[in-house]
């Protein structure tokens, strides 16, 4: 990948650049490589997934491993493995590419997730020498299925609170473990498992457990609302002898892996979630084409022109803002000496430092391919609810994107907690940013932009100073506490997560334009994307303000409500720029972007 150059100097600095001088990496930029992979996975996807998906779903097991060891033949298992342990050694991009296009069967792609993801990147970036050695060769191959476990009965996102214990033996050869993880993907299937456990009862630690080790078990395969074809179940150490090599970095450091590793599976699941929307558009386009009533295709019904027009829209947006993060990440990344001996450590350390945008992905990206999936079943009518067709299994499927990967309310905590630890230790300048909202709503400018989307980014500073407004009000009424004032920190969660939802839609529809293609439908996508965001937003604003001041808002407030809502309403047709977002939609008979 081409290194980004960007301004961005830590995560969440969206909120106090402008939109003019965003830089936002999308699949515009990929590679001629990327665009190989691409294909390359598409047509697996297509030809050896979709072809036995049935099979799939009825959870084969050994069917789904022999497809994981083909994949493994391709080379799409070693993305991030280092070449020296038989991987490729791929960047980021490459991974969220893989993700999006292996969508066909959600269950075989959660098995592949956890195997090149969450499985085995605690290895890749905090493994010894001897343990890299010893795992990542027979991983890239899919002779071993790896599994992560830190899910436990009574610690699910209060991860750290998890009670399984490891003690030392008195000879220093074993850690003893005991406790119980559950809802451990491939747990039935893995053959190494990543495991957190307290040392001592208080240090938090991550081990390396094989299969066969003495005193560890797994437990029944549970049975699911969906991703059926997928192993689920519980790791069960009774007096478990893992060797004390196994252990993973040190003692009490399981935290910086667990979350660090867990930041690259919410981009990930960002990225599948894309590819699952856009399924869902073509499948629901087609048919609404083909299905008639009242004498005429329900393609030609505005009630279905509207709802093609709003998958798209948030499909496009959700495609957008994942492969933004992903570049900030890529180039984080790159800022690193690749021949430094702690280079992967620091690279898994690196992605806190966007764990905002991570966190906004996940969320986005899992609602909106909720949002996509739920409609596109709607448009199906009746035949929606039958397993045979494509949308009453991807409803089902779809589900468990927002609880997993750290639930979507958690996802919202971390946020604007993030958001909070950078305003109040100055990472950003939040409170000179404050400090300006009065000069640039009395006349403030963008740099140089007169394009076709000069307004919307206007719109989308305003926005960001409103924002800005709000969330001060919010941290001088409750410093630190606003952390446990949950229903406005969600607010304040949802009002970021728009905002850079819609400057990484604007500046990616504007790159489009400005690369030579006339195609109207995007500048159509990005107008209707802030409009409606800014509804979303002052809604929010308002609702959070009077919980912030218990009701009794002052007329002063109100006035500057008044006067953001005056600059940041914008004359948008929506309804016909979705007529026109649907029409291109049933014309190409497919996800066109």
């Amino acid at each position: 990948m081409t290194k980004l150059k960007t301004s961005y100097k830590t995560g969440g600095s969206f909120l106090v650049e402008p939109a003019t001088e965003a830089i936002v990496f999308s699949r515009e930029d990929f590679t001629e490589e990327h665009r190989d992979i691409w294909g390359m996975v598409k047509e697996f996807d297509k030809e050896r997934i979709l072809s036995q998906k049935e099979a799939i779903e009825k959870y084969d097991k050994d069917l789904s491993l022999s497809l994981i060891r083909e994949m493994g033949e391709l080379g799409l298992l070693g993305i991030d493995i280092p070449e020296k342990y038989g991987g490729m050694e791929l960047d980021k991009v490459t991974s969220a590419i893989v993700a999006e296009a292996l969508t066909f069967s959600p269950s075989f792609s959660v098995t592949w997730s956890v195997q090149t993801g969450i499985g085995v990147l605690p290895i890749i970036w905090f493994g010894t020498p001897e343990q890299k050695e010893k795992y990542l060769p027979k991983i890239a191959t899919g002779e071993m299925i790896c599994a992560y476990g830190l899910t436990e009965p009574t610690a699910g996102s209060d991860a750290l609170a998890g009670k399984t214990t490891a003690v030392l033996s008195e000879d220093g050869n074993h850690y003893i473990l005991n406790g119980e993880k559950i809802f451990i993907t491939n747990g039935g299937w893995a053959d190494i498992f990543v495991v957190f456990a307290q040392v001592d009862g208080t240090k938090f630690s991550a081990f390396i457990v094989e299969r066969i080790t003495e005193g560890f078990s797994t437990g029944a395969e549970e049975k699911k609302m969906g991703m059926k074809g997928s192993s689920t179940t519980s790791l069960i150490f009774q007096n478990a002898k893992v060797p004390a090599e196994n252990l993973l970095y040190e003692v009490g450091k399981g935290a910086t892996i667990a979350f660090n590793v867990l930041n690259i599976g919410r981009f990930k699941l960002g990225a599948s979630s894309v590819g699952g929307s856009k399924n869902a558009i073509e499948a629901a386009s087609k048919y609404a084409k083909e299905r008639r009533a009242f004498g005429e295709p329900i393609a030609k019904f505005d009630a279905i022109i509207k709802k093609i027009a709003d998958m798209t829209v948030r499909t496009f947006s959700a495609d957008s803002m994942v492969y933004r993060t992903i570049g900030l990440l890529q180039n984080e990344i790159d800022q690193l000496d690749s021949s430094d001996p702690d280079y992967y450590i620091k690279s898994g350390e690196a992605m806190e430092n966007f764990a905002i945008e991570t966190s906004m992905t996940k969320v986005y990206g899992s609602e909106t391919s909720h949002f996509v999936v739920n409609e596109g079943l709607q448009i199906f009518g009746g035949y929606g609810f039958l397993e045979e067709y494509h949308l009453a299994s991807a409803y089902r499927d779809d589900r468990i994107n927002q609880i997993w990967e750290g639930t979507n309310e958690i996802n919202r905590q971390i946020i604007t907690g993030f958001m909070m630890k950078k305003a109040l230790m100055e990472e950003l300048p939040i409170r000179e940013a404050v400090n300006k909202i009065d000069a640039f709503m009395s006349n403030g400018k963008l740099g140089n932009n007169d394009g076709p989307l000069a307004a919307e980014c206007k719109t989308i500073e305003t926005g960001k100073r409103l924002a800005l407004f709000v969330f001060n009000e919010a941290l001088n009424t409750f410093g630190q506490d606003l952390k446990h004032e949950q229903q406005i920190t969600e607010m304040l969660a949802d009002i970021f997560i728009d905002l850079y939802t819609a400057e990484s839609t604007v500046v990616r529809a504007q790159k489009i334009m400005d690369i030579g293609n006339q195609d109207r439908t995007v500048n159509s996508i990005a107008k209707i994307f802030t409009a409606e965001m800014v509804l979303r937003l002052l809604n929010l604003s308002l609702t959070a303000l009077n919980g912030i001041y218990g009701g009794q808002t002052t007329p002063i407030v109100f006035d500057q409500m008044r006067n953001f809502q005056a600059k940041m309403l914008m004359p948008t047709d929506i309804v016909n720029l979705k007529r026109d977002v649907a029409q291109r939609i049933f014309n190409q008979k497919e996800y066109p972007f």
